[in-house]
């Protein structure tokens, strides 16, 4: 399996001023859904995300996240390398699993699931 990165997340501590700062500055569709917003890129370029202010730390943050078939497997892996889980992993509701780990760097990165095909 191929291991793109098919998403990323911005955390915030004021949504609807992050989402109006990104809508200004750069033109996105983002659509507000609870304590996080869908942000589309536009025109079929780039990857999807969103915005997120979890109310609690961390606040502030970017995260990626890298498609996986086997979080569990990825997570034992990033263990045995010397990486460590942070958060996950975690159902969300379409269906999609995601973890968050951290490299061997200090680096926080994400791992999902693929969508599920009907």
């Amino acid at each position: 399996m191929a291991r793109p990165v098919v998403h990323f997340e911005i955390g915030c501590e004021d949504l609807t001023k992050t989402i109006d700062f990104y809508k200004e500055v750069f033109s996105w569709n983002i659509i507000p859904e609870g304590i996080s917003a869908k942000i589309d890129t536009g025109a079929g370029k780039g990857i999807p995300g969103h915005i997120t202010a979890l109310g609690h730390e961390p606040g502030k943050y970017i995260n990626i996240y890298i498609e996986t078939d086997d979080i569990a497997a990825d997570l034992s892996r990033i263990e045995t390398g010397g990486g460590q889980i942070l958060v996950g992993p975690i159902q969300l509701p379409d269906g999609r699993s995601f973890a968050w780990f951290q490299d061997i760097a200090g680096n926080t990165v994400g791992l999902i699931t693929p969508e599920k095909k009907e």
